[in-house]
């Protein structure tokens, strides 16, 4: 059986990746979809500190487990190298051999501002792929902010409703 050649060679993605859930998870799976080897930027935890999340976050040996493991259930061993994330660009702006950048709705504008660093610097843009926000039960994109408080699971079902005040 022939497979079909992907689009790109090297792809790069980056997050947090902490509550590996179902939104995590189509973004990764459009990185291996489109491209031949993923450059997994996985947030270190000094980075995690700098970001004033509204939650805890897992620190990064259990994200990286959590995040190797789906990665080889998901039969993408060989294809990919996962590197600590010190900073919203990581290899994209010393690496000429990427190819595409993979983003969400939510993560596009520094994509955008990657693509502007490259060519100051004399590297050629990247391709931008963006995937749409995984939406959970209530429509409302599933979030590791919402998983954290315990609104939703992993896969966006809705776990208690809460009250919500108009403005």
């Amino acid at each position: 059986m022939e497979t079909k050649k992907k689009p790109f060679r090297k792809v790069a993605v980056g997050g947090t990746f902490d509550e590996l859930h179902k939104g995590h998870k189509a973004l990764l799976s459009k990185a291996f979809q489109v491209g031949e080897y993923v450059l997994i930027g996985l947030t270190s935890d000094e980075f995690v500190a700098k970001m004033n999340k509204p939650h805890k976050t897992a620190p990064y040996i259990e994200r990286f487990t959590e995040l190797t493991l789906f990665l080889e259930k998901s039969g993408f061993k060989k294809h990919f190298e996962i590197s600590p994330l010190n900073n919203s660009y990581g290899l994209t702006l010393n690496k000429d051999s990427i190819d595409a950048l993979i983003v969400s709705q939510e993560t596009a504008k520094i994509g955008e501002i990657i693509n502007k660093k490259r060519v100051e610097t004399g590297l050629p843009p990247l391709n931008i792929v963006k995937i749409t926000l995984v939406p959970a039960e209530n429509k409302k994109p599933i979030s590791t902010t919402r998983i954290r408080t315990n609104e939703i699971d992993k896969n966006g079902k809705i776990l208690k409703h809460k009250n919500h005040t108009r403005y």
